[in-house]
């Protein structure tokens, strides 16, 4: 049986209002009355058009609108059922993206989806379970979005994910292992992460976290240095990327231990410099990783619309995926819907994906990859596919 889990008290949640206090008319059953067969379904898209976050929602937008198609079979419908997609930009602003649902839900939706903006996904997941409303989460990767609610539901990966197929670049158990990151919420969030996961695997877990407003990296890049550590694990947004790892490259580290970071969208490929081939990295996708049919028709449909498939390309698709199969198994009850999706395992454009019953995690494949240099570009290449279950998160209780 599911139980209901309340939402984690945070700051960026706590400004976001109360919820609607009522919805659409509905009959007791959840549906919409007479003449609902033939209603259309109302789906909305919540996601940044705009902001800081503008390209991860362009690829987002991009599956989510190929995953439609493929999983409709070119009709944009379920079972005679019109698909009725809005799309509301927010801005990557929690308060946009709580407005933008309220509104949503004041006019009938069931179904939210979207964001690539871990506060906003936050404080949306907290109005579908005021509201009884279906939402599909969109490549924002905070861990505790996992088993937040019964209504709640991701279409990408988590933090821990990311963190467990690092681990798979050493043996953790007895490995020193150093986080090197910004000293701010994200830095000090993956290192919480990395040691949680590897932490629990038998690493000794170090850090070496750097005032964001440090411009000279030298004298952090020796202290990793002196760790001699088996692994570094780097964890770092912003301009200073490019300084930070030529730091890191002119100390050594990157010639003396085993390096590991996350595989950005393809804008940030060329970032590294000279040290790209010299770092390994995790990665949640990149054009060709998967090597399936359906990540095929994904390119191809993306490509076909003059987009280009990215790192959160595959998190659209998949939503529109669970969504589809939610609204042919659930038709207009959100019950339904959910019990629909609790346990379901789809072909998704990374090959088999599940939703864990339990908590609504996304089990899915991860990936080793490496940069190499292709004329004046870098690309990346397949390491190897890392197992689903191998990177699966501990159940969120």
């Amino acid at each position: 049986m599911r139980t209901k889990k309340s939402l984690p008290t945070l700051a960026v949640v706590a400004a976001c209002g109360l919820a609607l206090a009522a919805c659409a008319p509905s009959t007791a059953d959840g549906s919409a009355g007479s003449g609902e067969d033939a209603a259309p379904i109302d789906i909305g898209i919540i996601y940044s058009e705009s902001g800081a976050l503008a390209a991860y929602g362009a690829a987002y937008k991009q599956g989510f609108e190929a995953g439609l198609d493929h999983a409709t079979g070119g009709t944009g419908e379920v079972d005679g059922r019109e698909l009725n997609v809005t799309y509301v930009d927010d801005a990557g602003d929690p308060e946009k993206g709580v407005s933008a649902a309220k509104d949503l839900i004041g006019k009938g939706y069931q179904i939210l989806g979207g964001t690539v903006v871990s506060g906003v996904a936050l404080a949306i997941a907290e109005q579908a379970e005021q509201n009884e409303v279906l939402y599909v989460s969109g490549p924002a990767a905070v861990d505790t979005l996992t088993g937040i609610n019964d209504y709640t539901f991701r279409s990408g990966r988590q933090s821990l994910q990311d963190v467990a197929t690092a681990g798979t670049f050493v043996d953790p158990k007895g490995a020193e292992v150093v986080v090197y990151a910004q000293d701010n919420a994200f830095g000090q969030g993956n290192l919480a992460a990395v040691e949680a996961v590897l932490g629990a695997q038998g690493a000794e877990v170090s850090s070496v976290l750097v005032p964001e407003d440090a411009t000279e990296f030298t004298p952090f890049s020796k202290k990793v240095l002196d760790t001699e550590a088996d692994m570094v694990f780097v964890a770092w947004a912003g301009g200073t990327s490019g300084a930070m790892w030529e730091g890191l490259d002119q100390q050594g580290v990157l010639d003396t231990t085993t390096v590991v970071t996350g595989l950005g969208d393809v804008s940030t490929y060329g970032a590294y410099g000279d040290a790209a081939e010299k770092v390994s990295f995790l990665g949640h996708y990149f054009a060709g990783a998967a090597g399936t049919e359906t990540e095929q028709a994904m390119i191809d449909a993306v490509e076909a619309d003059g987009g280009t498939p990215d790192l959160f390309t595959p998190d659209g698709f998949a939503a529109a995926q669970m969504i589809v199969h939610a609204v042919a198994e659930g038709g207009g009850d959100v019950d339904g819907m959910v019990a629909a999706l609790e346990g379901y395992e789809f072909e998704g454009p990374k090959g088999t994906t599940t939703v864990r019953a339990s908590d609504h995690a996304l089990i899915q494949p991860m990936y080793q990859a490496s940069l190499a240099a292709d004329g004046d570009e870098w690309v990346p290449e397949l390491v190897e596919t890392v197992d689903a279950e191998a990177v699966a998160p501990a159940e969120a209780g």
